[in-house]
């Protein structure tokens, strides 16, 4: 019960956030959006159609072609959304203000539309729209559904370029990807951190230099290298980006010709960073 009252609170706060990024910052300053909210400002420049009708309308006739698509509880969710984000559309109609800087406009609209979908995204939800169009493409056409979802809002993005012209259009395109990393961050986490692998001759000494100076844990991996079959220890931590450069020193002062590989972890949880350590008493 408490997980699905968290979905439902994700979807709703995520769809407010959604309306509020096209309403205030997409339609007055006559950027574009992919998918079906793309659609709905394309109508709405082109007849003045109110994007909370069309939104409702287009989205609840995808469902009622695509819903076997959709197990029940992902469909109650996007209904869910579907409906208040049509709401929300028409509570915050007469409340978007044109901005002087395009680029500043496109930025926040991107940034929102990214932060409500992400959310959405979270609770279980879908926009609907798009996704359902790209589910029955995958059914029936064999198409691939990412690639589909790609297809449909370059289509959309592409038939703006008659209506809000090429610089708008440009814009558009950076809000629709500033869109895209607000998404992935919400999805895949809000935890970045480095992941370190170290392969030195002297991996002993590095370990305890990391536990000793930096208190982190170090895991300990035996390997041997494919052309000299020689044994050797790879080092593999996990720290914070600011503790990055201090790691780099401890390395260097050991081992000056140490193997080192910095990879971007996009979260991390467990025990030492989300989960306190438990305590040696």
């Amino acid at each position: 019960m408490i997980d699905k009252t968290k979905s439902i609170i994700f979807i709703l706060t995520g769809s407010f956030i959604f309306a509020f990024g096209i309403s205030c910052f997409a339609i007055p300053n006559e950027l574009a959006e992919g998918g079906v909210a793309g659609i709905t400002i394309i109508t709405y420049y082109l007849f003045e159609w109110s994007p909370s009708i069309t939104n409702l309308i287009i989205n609840g006739f995808l469902m009622l072609i695509g819903y076997k698509f959709l197990d029940k509880l992902t469909l109650v969710y996007t209904l869910l959304c579907i409906t208040f984000t049509s709401v929300f559309l028409h509570i915050m109609e007469e409340y978007g203000v044109p901005l002087e800087d395009t680029l500043l406009a496109s930025i926040f609209a991107g940034f929102f539309i990214g932060l409500g979908l992400g959310l959405i995204f979270r609770g279980g939800g879908t926009s609907g729209g798009s996704a359902v169009i790209a589910r029955l493409a995958n059914q029936y056409l064999g198409w691939n559904i990412s690639k589909t979802m790609l297809f449909i809002d370059l289509l959309v993005v592409g038939s703006a370029y008659f209506i809000i012209g090429g610089e708008k259009t440009m814009y558009t395109i950076i809000s629709l990807y500033i869109g895209a990393k607000v998404v992935d961050y919400i999805i895949e986490g809000l935890n970045p951190r480095k992941a370190i692998t170290i392969i030195s001759k002297d991996s002993t000494e590095v370990a305890e230099q990391v536990n000793e100076k930096m208190k982190r844990g170090v895991t300990v991996f035996s390997a041997h290298g494919s052309y000299t079959k020689e044994s050797k220890d790879v080092l593999y931590i996990i720290i914070n980006k600011q503790e990055l450069v201090e790691l780099k020193q401890i390395i260097h002062k050991v081992d000056k010709q140490a193997f080192v590989v910095v990879h971007d972890v996009r979260d991390v949880f467990g025990v030492g960073f989300t989960i306190p350590k438990p305590s040696s008493s």
